[in-house]
């Protein structure tokens, strides 16, 4: 009965975050600890580990799409990727309390900034020359998250495109590409570092893998629809509950 569970939740995991262009690293360390009590090394590595499959799945089905764009995604992961091995050596010595504080309260501004403009229709600027510190910066702050602890990353990349002046579907789309690479990369450090527990997270990814076809075929059909209006400001209310639930 627990592995039927366990994918049900990775379809729905699959299906949440491949549509929002995130790893959901967050909601499977919640499900790795709550269900199995793991520990941090071993959810942190299982985490990453597992959801790698998912995020390649996706990020392939958004470019067969051609809604990724690369140039700009390809600025965040040459700054992140360097974060995240930075992140990993780091983890020991940072205090778990005041990380998880910054990135709470990071991530709360950069949610309301996104809905503020959604909610006014501004329009953010596009996405030029100018904008390469912004994505390198936004990538740094996702290559800590995902060495730091374990997480995808996924909350600075997709508000930071957001804010850049990407729409929703190129936002997700690039977000699920550049995160591939952070994963990639958090998945070969963590899985030295720590245990992965395959009981837990086989089930996890299979469920990820069939949410990933779906995902973004869903995520087509909502921007085009009357509904696609909702789903910036929407994004940027769960990047604010993202960031609270941080500290809880």
């Amino acid at each position: 009965m627990t592995d039927v569970v366990l994918l049900l939740i990775g379809l729905l995991i699959g299906i949440f975050v491949i549509s929002l262009g995130g790893g959901g690293g967050a909601i499977y360390l919640g499900v790795l600890t709550a269900f199995f009590h793991l520990a941090p090394a071993a959810a942190a590595a299982t985490s990453v580990v597992t959801a790698l499959p998912a995020l390649l799945l996706g990020a392939f089905g958004y470019y067969r799409q051609k809604t990724i764009n690369f140039r700009v995604g390809n600025q965040m992961m040459v700054a992140a990727i360097p974060a995240v091995v930075v992140g990993s050596l780091l983890s020991p010595f940072i205090p778990k309390v005041i990380y998880t504080w910054l990135i709470a309260v990071i991530l709360v501004l950069l949610g309301v900034q996104i809905m503020v403009r959604a909610l006014r229709h501004q329009q953010a600027p596009a996405a030029g020359k100018g904008s390469t510190l912004k994505a390198a910066g936004f990538g740094v702050l996702a290559g800590l998250m995902v060495g730091v602890a374990g997480l995808s990353g996924g909350g600075p990349i997709i508000a930071g495109l957001l804010i850049m002046g990407l729409d929703m579907m190129h936002a997700v789309s690039t977000s699920a590409y550049v995160l591939v690479g952070t994963s990639i990369v958090g998945a070969i450090l963590h899985a030295f570092g720590g245990q992965v527990d395959w009981s837990a997270g086989g089930f996890l990814m299979v469920g990820a893998l069939a949410g990933a076809l779906i995902a973004p075929v869903m995520m087509r059909k909502l921007t085009a629809s009357k509904a696609g209006q909702y789903v910036q400001p929407v994004m940027g209310l769960l990047i604010i509950v993202m960031g609270i639930k941080t500290v809880l």
